[in-house]
């Protein structure tokens, strides 16, 4: 099985948000990211690059 690490791109620097990011959902601005353990974090951005060969979500923060 193959999961996720979410990173947020600020000024072309990546920082880990969270690992073992099983799915995303997308409501207006915001993303909820989840584990299949029950994990979530809600962060408003928006998905930059997800990369299936490296298993990595790229996101931009929208929140200063």
């Amino acid at each position: 099985m193959c999961l996720s690490k979410a990173y947020v791109d600020t000024d072309g620097k990546r920082e880990l948000l969270m690992e073992e990011v099983a799915s995303i959902g997308f409501e207006k601005d915001k993303l909820l990211l989840k584990t299949l353990f029950g994990e979530q974090k809600e962060i408003k951005a928006v998905v930059k690059q997800v990369d299936f060969v490296t298993n990595s979500i790229i996101l931009k923060n929208l929140e200063p």
